[in-house]
């Protein structure tokens, strides 16, 4: 199986890029936004969640979708799973994903591309400890060295109102 660690889309040093924010132009009669979210409150939720959403593409072209933990760090979404899992296994022949937090009307859409990386030893320690303090388990730091899923966003929708504050972060 490949596993990705060298193909990489999106931003640079992760957390070094701030993304552009945009308002969101809805057809007519939708209405028409007109204040954009600042990207640290929008982050904050990313990080608070406790549950996500994660789409991925089977290799017939059918979405697949299922909620997971994971652990934003660094303007990047972390997640694993065993990999005979469907989300894992499609992550194989399709990388692109999208991660929805639970909210629906609140909502944080992040659109992006799924890669295998080793992350650093400080990203490693700071997943863990995130891990820990979120879910009160997590593997070991050592456990995050030998690899894990780390999506990097090229977009991220966001609302808190959606006729108000419709917004587009652009990576």
């Amino acid at each position: 199986r490949i596993r990705g660690g060298w193909w990489r889309v999106g931003c640079g040093k992760a957390g070094a890029v701030e993304p552009t924010a945009e308002l969101i132009r809805f057809p007519e009669g939708y209405g028409t936004p007109t204040v954009t979210l600042a990207w640290g409150d929008v982050q904050a939720r990313l990080i608070a969640a406790e549950r996500y959403w994660l789409v991925t593409t089977r290799p017939s072209g059918a979405p697949h979708v299922v909620p997971t933990d994971g652990i934003w760090h660094d303007n990047h979404f972390y997640f694993g799973g065993h990999p005979a899992t469907i989300h894992l296994v499609n992550l194989e022949h399709d990388r692109r994903v999208v991660v929805h937090l639970e909210n629906a009307t609140a909502a944080v859409i992040v659109e992006g591309n799924a890669e295998w990386v080793t992350p650093s030893t400080a990203d490693a320690k700071a997943i863990a400890r995130s891990s820990k303090a979120k879910y009160g388990w997590g593997s070991p730091m050592k456990g995050y060295l030998a690899g894990v899923w780390r999506v990097v966003p090229q977009r991220v929708l966001a609302w808190e109102a959606l006729h108000r504050d419709a917004t587009r972060f652009t990576f």
